[in-house]
């Protein structure tokens, strides 16, 4: 009977314990993605200028419609601010006579690079009735300037299907056309539209991978399913200051290669996408680009972040497999690095100054780009 007296208290304090009410200072755990997006939103929206753009002239042509592309990606709607002001500027950049969306002045540079990244901004703005003849002409007008046969150029040249960051001015590269490629995609172009097929002509010889899709000299050296910057011009790349002598494959090439070839109809079991899967697999890190030399790895670490995202998303796959058959869920590595290098007024900048990432505009934008991708469909 003792014994029993002493359990009955001691499971009434149980079960008035289980059904009591949480402590008032108990807080839900808070959302790593939201709240890094939302430090990230009130930097921008103090570093906004006053015409609604972000960054000096003429560059913030470009870097306005990634800002506008990442914020509304990760939650701040069109009509809200610093949105609706960024996508005002962008309005002011439309051509009417020209097609493209780069400005209407001597400043209107990089033509095909910014028409590619406003396309997509103005797609994410979701509002299909007002801008739909604007996106419409802005892909014509990047189709007309893609390498091709109306531009003298036939399937065997390594300029073919092709683009570059301003038309008959350019020579074309893996990285513009990536671009071109998403800001068709985003336009609503048909998978069957002949663009595609074309650029997926250039891609292939972009790769280190010696093939009848690619048989510049320079592909067997590696050979290892990588991607440069360009295959134009016998080869060019972007991994160190000697554009010409170095042919090694590196990340963000890499991933903006695999993502290209998705979004041209290739599925992952073609031998093109499967090798460069095999590279991915051998380089697998988001602590710096991948494929770089080691002074040079933190260089392009933010695009190489958003493309990298993009093209696990493109892939279709929740989790990657390394060459060490260790499984990575890919969200989780990109939300973790992504979060633990967040400055602390919100913004991002890469140390390492190279191709813009001194700009935290622009390297924020590229950022939420990325973490928009973090979170599960």
């Amino acid at each position: 009977m003792l014994k029993l007296r002493l359990l009955v208290p001691a499971l009434v304090l149980t079960v008035a314990a289980a059904l009591a009410p949480a402590a008032p200072n108990a807080q839900p755990k808070e959302d790593p993605i939201k709240a890094t997006a939302e430090k990230a939103a009130a930097y921008l929206k103090k570093s906004q200028n006053e015409n609604g753009s972000w960054s000096a002239e003429p560059q913030n042509r470009g870097v306005t419609g990634i800002v506008v592309t990442g914020l509304i990606r990760t939650g701040t709607g069109a009509d809200e601010e610093p949105v609706a002001k960024g996508i005002k500027f962008i309005e002011g950049l439309v051509n009417e006579k020209a097609g493209h969306i780069a400005g209407n002045d001597s400043k209107a540079g990089l033509i095909n690079y910014t028409t590619s990244i406003n396309i997509q901004a103005l797609s994410a703005a979701n509002k299909a009735d007002k801008y739909k003849g604007v996106i419409g002409n802005a892909a014509k007008y990047l189709k007309e300037y893609q390498w091709d046969e109306n531009r003298g150029k036939k399937d065997d040249s390594d300029y073919y299907g092709g683009a570059g960051y301003a038309g008959d001015k350019s020579r074309p590269d893996l990285s513009n056309t990536a671009f071109f490629l998403e800001a068709l995609k985003a336009a609503g172009v048909p998978k069957d539209d002949p663009a595609f097929k074309k650029a997926l002509v250039f891609v292939s010889k972009c790769q280190n991978l010696e093939s009848e899709f690619n048989k510049a000299p320079w592909a067997a050296k590696a050979n290892d399913g990588s991607f440069i910057y360009t295959g134009a011009n016998g080869g060019e790349n972007r991994r160190s200051d000697d554009t010409k002598g170095d042919t090694g494959g590196y990340g963000s090439m890499t991933y903006a290669g695999v993502k290209s070839m998705i979004y041209c109809g290739l599925s992952k079991d073609d031998k093109r996408v499967q090798k460069a899967l095999e590279w991915i697999g051998k380089n697998y890190t988001l602590d710096s680009n991948p494929g770089m030399p080691e002074a040079n790895s933190q260089r392009g670490l933010y695009y190489y972040y958003h493309t990298f995202a993009k093209t696990m998303d493109a892939l279709g796959v929740d989790e990657f497999t390394d060459a060490k058959g260790v499984k990575h869920d890919w969200r989780a590595d990109l939300l973790a690095a992504i979060t633990k290098r967040q400055e602390a007024d919100g913004s991002f900048v890469n140390k390492n100054d190279r191709w813009m990432e001194g700009d935290k505009n622009l390297v924020t934008g590229y950022a939420l780009m990325a973490l928009s991708y973090c979170k599960k469909k």
